[in-house]
């Protein structure tokens, strides 16, 4: 409403302060060990032992003189060799004692004999009483009660004991042979049988963890959340989701806690006031004098921009609809702009490079608001206000470092120097139009990581006292917290993944996603070193009429196959591809600082897909009530949970990491094809060669190491190496605000050109030189050619280890 006059007042100064912020993350699931080393008792069969318990008969012969009957010392024979011996010598001295001349005959040696038995010394051979032998000859020394005192010789003795020997000997390895199998197969059999393997990829175990995902548990969690934020604050919500995860058996669960720079509202709500009338508005387009609306679900105090200008503004109001680069060139042909107030529509650009754009353009203010048109008729919205975060991420006091003790905290209480304020659809009516919303929100926790490992990071969000009153946090976190419940049950019995899956609830979203910001910042280098995905859950169920999923270019393909996977078993999915487009939430960290692989699944209504994107930037309340109506039964909430969760199972256990390399050169050749009005052809012939590496890379080391049976385990190492960091190359060091520094990402569906040449040619149409422009293109030029360097290196060093091996 041009020309109107306005003025814009909120409460000076607004309230800023130090708070601390808790962070909670989990650390689980740490890269395959054996949980227990499982050994057979009886490896090697003579490690059992037997022993022959009866022992045989002892007896020993004497020959004595006929007349030496009295006493006397004598050796005696306790093995069954030397008994037999024994035995034959009585025999065979009888018939020598028949024939003539050997009555006086004697035993040489029989009494200095020893033959080496331990019972020969303990034996008292003067309590033996001598038996005659049948000759008279002999005396039979009798030492056990049972002694069998006659004996048939019925066949050569040396041949019987030979034979006695061997069927012992033959019993007893027998019984050996036995007794061993026995022990080894109950040992083995006790053994636990659950410690697989993780070293192949197994899509039936996945479908195993993922079967103990059930909508009724998660309903149950979401709603014992929502009755848990009602009665505790951030910090008891986040001791109470490490006792529950736990209770699940996650290990080393911190709480870390920051103190970071939060910009919250004033005692007293800001109004709007018609200079012309002089009737003043709350921002929820409720006049000032009157009492709270009792329909309105949110406090009017929480309708505010963090971390904008503060002040009193009174100047005129200028429409400038979505604030876009053409909107802004013509109304300045049309206008003064300076110090002026700008009623500008959320949507289709982000916000911040939106208010960059109104501060060179000299405005002063901002009254910030949503087309109603630009947003789906199925609620009423029209008095609801919202708020939304300025801060680009992270504590604004502490830029590019943690907020711990000690850390130089910089003097930045206003990112902006605009005044900005959201204001409701009934108060725009009032003036121009009709807005429409929806919300987001979150908190969160940080962990302290090792660094000898490869990391899957899964983040959801979970409520912050100082936001607004939305709940739709709950139904991320109960989704996080049932794929850990069902992947617990399994890692009990001893599976474990080959890479270390971290999870992660992340605070202070809604004020710019400090959580994750401050977290990644404290622990940049190690996430640099060992991250190899992100998979986001912020936000899952923004409509219940499709399935949205968002990825990096080297994720799609896997993305893909999971979503088909699913639209065979479900009615309810709409032909919608998967796209790389920038989105909201806590993955922004690990996209544009790290350049990590990302991907979500949520489910959308058709009809804000088809609208402007960005909207989702204003952060309206969305209840309990209203998520159980998009999903009564729980079961959107169980697919995004199955859907998420095989992608991780996948990603953290596959030898290989599942991303496509040749995927991120066809992008790339995609994005350049939008406009012939640029000239592209030295991008192009860049893009063709690195499409040229890529084809190369991906026949001649990825195709081998997916095949087990030419895996090599030293180039598998090296192929993953070179995965995990090829989307780093794509990181440019500087863009517009609000846009992505990964240039893979999109600014929504409809465009397929690469956004910083396209905000840079929509730039230089009102500039005189087309600096701006060239500039972009150097950038993305630099980023081909990087990656190109990147993977022809990486063929390089593949090259020189099978040489060296030759």
């Amino acid at each position: 409403m041009e020309g109107q006059g306005f003025h814009l007042f909120q409460e000076e100064p607004y309230k800023m302060g130090f708070s601390s912020f808790l962070s909670l993350s989990a650390l689980t699931l740490e890269a395959n060990r054996p949980s227990q080393i499982c050994k057979s008792a009886c490896g090697h069969r003579d490690c059992i032992q037997s022993q022959d318990s009866q022992e045989g008969k002892k007896m020993a012969y004497q020959k004595v003189h006929a007349d030496q009957r009295a006493s006397g010392h004598s050796q005696y024979l306790d093995n069954d060799d030397l008994q037999a011996t024994a035995l034959d010598l009585e025999w065979d001295m009888e018939k020598e004692l028949e024939e003539p001349g050997f009555d006086q005959f004697h035993l040489e040696g029989a009494e200095n004999q020893n033959l080496g038995h331990s019972e020969t010394e303990d034996l008292n051979l003067d309590s033996i009483q001598p038996a005659t032998s049948p000759k008279g000859r002999f005396q039979r020394l009798q030492e056990e009660s049972d002694y069998i005192t006659s004996y048939t010789r019925s066949a050569p003795k040396s041949n019987r004991c030979n034979f006695c020997r061997l069927l012992k000997i033959l019993c007893t390895a027998t019984i050996l042979f036995i007794f061993g199998v026995l022990i080894g197969y109950y040992t083995h059999k006790n053994c636990p049988s659950n410690a697989t393997s993780s070293g192949t990829d197994d899509p039936l175990l996945y479908q195993e963890i993922l079967k103990a995902v059930q909508a009724e548990n998660i309903k149950k969690m979401f709603r014992n959340l929502v009755q848990l934020y009602k009665s505790e604050d951030d910090t008891q919500i986040s001791k109470n989701l490490k006792t529950q995860w736990t209770s699940l058996g996650l290990e080393d669960i911190q709480l870390v806690n920051y103190s970071v720079l939060l910009n919250l509202p004033g005692p007293s709500p800001s109004t709007v006031t018609l200079r012309s009338s002089g009737q003043c508005f709350h921002p929820n387009g409720q006049p000032c004098g009157e009492d709270a609306r009792k329909d309105s679900s949110q406090d009017p105090l929480y309708s505010y921009a963090a971390y904008s200008a503060k002040g009193t503004l009174e100047a005129e109001v200028i429409d400038v609809s979505y604030g876009t680069a053409d909107d802004l060139k013509r109304i300045k042909k049309m206008k003064n702009t300076t110090s002026q107030i700008a009623l500008l529509k959320l949507g289709k650009l982000p916000l911040l490079y939106k208010l960059s754009l109104l501060e060179k353009a000299g405005f002063g203010g901002v009254l910030l608001y949503i087309d109603p048109c630009d947003l789906p008729k199925t609620e009423n919205l029209s008095y609801e206000t919202f708020m939304v975060s300025l801060n680009p991420g992270g504590d604004p006091s502490t830029p590019g470092y943690p907020s711990v003790g000690g850390s130089f905290r910089q003097n930045r209480s206003n990112l902006t120097s605009l005044l900005v304020q959201p204001v409701s659809a009934s108060l725009i009516a009032k003036l121009i139009s009709s807005p429409e919303q929806r919300t987001q929100n979150d908190v969160c926790r940080p962990l302290k990581l090792p660094s000898d490992d490869r990391y899957v990071i899964v983040g959801s969000h979970h409520h912050t006292t100082y936001s607004y009153n939305g709940q739709e946090w709950a139904s991320s976190t109960a989704i996080i917290t049932a794929f850990i419940q069902a992947l617990m049950l399994r890692v009990k019995k001893g599976w474990r993944p080959d890479r270390t899956i971290v999870f992660c609830s992340w605070g202070g979203t809604a004020f710019g996603n400090i959580g994750s910001y401050e977290w990644g910042e404290d622990f940049k280098k190690v996430l640099q070193r060992n991250v190899v995905a992100y998979v986001s859950l912020h936000n899952p169920m923004r409509g219940n009429s499709s399935l949205h999923p968002v990825a990096s270019p080297s994720l799609q393909q896997l993305v893909a196959e999971k979503k088909n996977l699913n639209c065979t078993r479900r009615a309810q999915c709409p032909e919608t591809n998967v796209s790389s487009v920038q989105i909201q939430g806590d993955a922004d960290y690990f996209i544009n600082h790290l350049g990590v692989p990302t991907l979500q699944f949520v489910y959308e209504d058709i009809k804000a897909l088809e609208g402007p994107s960005f909207l989702s930037e204003a952060l309206f309340p969305k209840h309990a009530t209203k998520i159980e109506e998009m999903d009564p039964f729980f079961n959107l909430h169980e697919t995004i949970t199955k859907l998420s969760g095989e992608v991780i199972l996948q990603i953290a256990n596959q030898p290989v990491l599942p991303f496509n390399a040749l995927d991120i050169a066809l992008e790339v050749q995609n994005s350049l094809k939008g406009d012939n009005q640029l000239n592209t052809h030295q991008l192009l012939a860049m893009a063709s060669h690195l499409r040229e590496s890529l084809e190369l890379f991906q026949s001649d080391e990825m195709r081998p190491a997916n095949d087990p049976k030419e895996r090599d385990p030293i180039r598998v190492r090296m192929l993953n190496d070179v995965l995990q960091d090829m989307e780093e190359n794509f990181l440019v060091r500087q863009a517009p605000p609000g846009f992505y520094r990964n240039i893979l990402y999109h600014l929504d569906e409809k465009t397929s050109q690469f956004s910083i040449i396209l905000e840079a040619w929509e730039h230089c149409k009102s500039l005189p030189s087309n600096e701006t422009l060239q500039e972009a293109l150097s950038e993305v030029l630099n980023s081909i050619n990087s990656a190109q360097v990147y993977f022809r290196a990486g063929l390089d060093v593949f090259e020189s280890v099978l040489v060296g091996k030759n």
